[in-house]
């Protein structure tokens, strides 16, 4: 009977990004203001939609909870990177590389349907403006977004059963600065077929499916668009997808770079640095997007600088 247990290896040695010590000082400051940028700015966005009223449509309803969404998928790997730069001892117990995994993957699927979602709302909203405020009501917003959540998370959970009844005899260092998939089940002692095959079944459908609705919305969107007379009515109208389809680009770029590709070691080495586009950069720069390109949020944001400018005036006299 095959061992199915862990006991051989309790806790994994992360290697990080770079072998480069008398930089870690460094490090760890670069990547403790993305951290607090991406943080910060997320939730700027999101008490930016709560507190004005204009803002409470289906739209950034959704953007509320990506934003949310930014905060949670950077704080799986971040911090613990952070840590990493200052000690000697970069490890990580077993439980909690299996725990780091489970939500980092669970978080990239929630966003690839967040991101799906958003693209279809987009779609009714230009194709069917008469339909829309009943075809995307906040029940139906609701549904959408507790449906993400369900299967992001339980798809995930099923790979993370898969893997954590693999044996892991050693050696434990793990080639990355957190838990990903590939990098782990190189490590493996048994056999990983099964588990590489389900893993890459669950994400394939889960991408193409999420990429289907992207691409299917936009190109109706399109076709919608370029049939308003007036070039005022389309720059309107594409200004209303601007931002979702620039974060669309930079999320699933990144991502099919790192993923999508031939297995080889040289090649991997790069993909770590790549890693740090959709594990940090993305996040860090999504809350930048939707201000600059959306005029909405822009005047929310100017709203509320100037409430709390009125506020620190009140308090300072």
């Amino acid at each position: 009977m095959d061992r199915r247990n862990h006991s051989s290896v309790t806790e994994f040695i992360l290697l990080g990004l770079w072998d480069f010590p008398q930089l870690q000082g460094v490090f760890f400051g670069l990547f403790a203001v993305f951290y607090g940028i991406t943080v910060l700015g997320n939730l700027i966005i999101m008490i930016i939609i709560m507190v004005d009223s204009c803002l409470h449509t289906p739209m950034y309803y959704f953007l509320f909870n990506l934003a949310g969404l930014e905060i949670c998928y950077i704080t799986v790997t971040v911090p613990k990177m952070l840590v990493n730069f200052l000690v000697e001892k970069k490890t990580i117990y077993f439980s909690a590389c299996i725990t780091q995994l489970y939500f980092f993957g669970s978080f990239g699927s929630i966003e690839c349907f967040l991101l799906a979602i958003m693209a279809y709302d987009r779609y009714l909203a230009i194709c069917s403006p008469l339909h829309y405020a009943m075809l995307m009501n906040g029940k139906v917003c609701t549904k959408f977004l507790l449906c993400s959540w369900l299967v992001g998370l339980s798809t995930t959970l099923l790979s993370i059963i898969l893997i954590s009844r693999l044996n892991f005899c050693g050696p434990n260092e793990i080639k990355h600065y957190f838990c990903d998939i590939a990098p782990l089940l190189r490590l493996a002692c048994s056999d990983t077929s099964l588990t590489e095959t389900v893993i890459f079944f669950l994400a394939s459908a889960i991408l193409l499916m999420c990429c289907l609705l992207t691409v299917l919305s936009y190109i109706k969107i399109i076709a919608t668009i370029m049939k308003i007379p007036s070039s005022l009515g389309r720059e309107k109208a594409f200004s209303t997808c601007a931002s979702h389809i620039t974060v669309v680009l930079v999320y699933y770029g990144t991502m099919i770079f790192v993923y999508v590709r031939p297995t080889t070691t040289s090649v991997f080495d790069f993909s770590k640095v790549a890693s740090v586009l959709y594990t940090i950069v993305t996040p860090l720069l999504n809350p930048f997007i939707y201000t600059l390109r959306n005029k909405d949020v822009k005047r929310s944001l100017r709203k509320l600088l100037n409430r709390a400018i009125s506020l620190l005036e009140f308090i300072g006299k």
